[in-house]
């Protein structure tokens, strides 16, 4: 559990955004300071969310300090009585130590609603750890960090529609969120979107190093990779068209996008991704099923 050495301070802002009813008046408490605990609870500032309304665990005493200074927020470095007035915890541990961080804090915690960003861990271990099974499981990804974050959310039998309004709102306050039927599904969204930013990251580290050969130099290469990623990205979400649309409009046969996606279709790219995620996907299943035991 530790802060994010790059995180941004917040201050209130002078005219907040008016805040959903179901964050309005709740009390979130934080077990993990690190960068999606940050990246989540410097999102619900921004929005307006009082700093008094925030409570985190960190029990690391550089990191605890760092959040103080930098997020104004009260940090503790145990599980205490104080953790009782929590309507949302939300889980921003690693999925190795979940187990270890859930039962000294359950005692405390036994009314509240509970959030997991813990990759892996299915419900079912999290609720036989806390004593509790109105929770809820969400699958962010790192542009969350700057407000841009995809991620999905998956509700157990008891939670209540109000309580999925509470989960929902502080995860939409650091990007877009969807609702998944089954538990399942959530090994599908780790391998497309929790890991989808190393896979542009990846390409985005191909486009620059082929302009560096073709004779650009390398802060042009990236330049030119980075604004490329962002525009078509832009335009294929305003657009309302399917991706597969938008490429044949760019792709004159016998140009030069069409030789491209003829070498890359050669090449095997294409199959070769979607096996990249199915592997992505298992390997989600074997860490819940490794570190998800009673």
């Amino acid at each position: 559990m530790t802060a994010s050495p790059t995180s941004t301070p917040v201050s209130p802002p002078a005219h907040p955004p008016a805040l959903p009813d179901a964050l309005a008046s709740a009390t979130l408490a934080f077990i993990g300071g690190g960068n999606m605990a940050t990246a989540i609870l410097g999102a619900l500032l921004r929005n307006g969310l009082p700093a008094r309304q925030i409570l985190v665990l960190e029990p690391d005493a550089d990191a605890a300090a760092r959040l103080t200074s930098q997020w104004h927020v009260a940090v503790e470095r145990a599980p205490s009585a104080s953790f009782k007035r929590a309507d949302l915890v939300i889980w921003a541990v690693k999925p190795q130590v979940m187990r270890e961080a859930a039962l000294p804090v359950a005692p405390w915690t036994a009314d509240a609603l509970h959030l997991s960003v813990a990759a892996g861990i299915p419900t079912q271990a999290i609720a036989a750890w806390l004593g509790t099974r109105r929770l809820v499981r969400c699958m962010p990804n790192t542009p969350a960090l700057i407000g841009h974050g995809m991620a999905a959310l998956f509700a157990s039998t008891d939670v209540s529609g109000s309580d999925r309004a509470l989960a929902e709102n502080a995860i939409r306050a650091t990007g877009a969120c969807l609702w998944v039927a089954r538990e399942e599904l959530l090994d599908a969204v780790t391998a497309l979107s929790g890991s989808g930013p190393a896979y542009v990251f990846y390409f985005l580290e191909a486009m620059a190093e082929a302009g560096t050969q073709l004779g650009l130099s390398a802060g042009q290469s990236l330049e030119l990779a980075l604004n490329t990623f962002a525009g078509a990205s832009a335009l294929a979400l305003q657009s309302g068209e399917s991706p597969a649309v938008l490429r044949e409009r760019v792709t004159s046969k016998g140009g030069t996008t069409f030789a491209a996606l003829t070498a890359l279709d050669q090449a095997g790219v294409k199959p070769a991704f979607i096996a990249a995620m199915h592997a992505a996907a298992q390997r989600a299943g074997e860490l819940g099923a490794a570190f998800g035991q009673n």
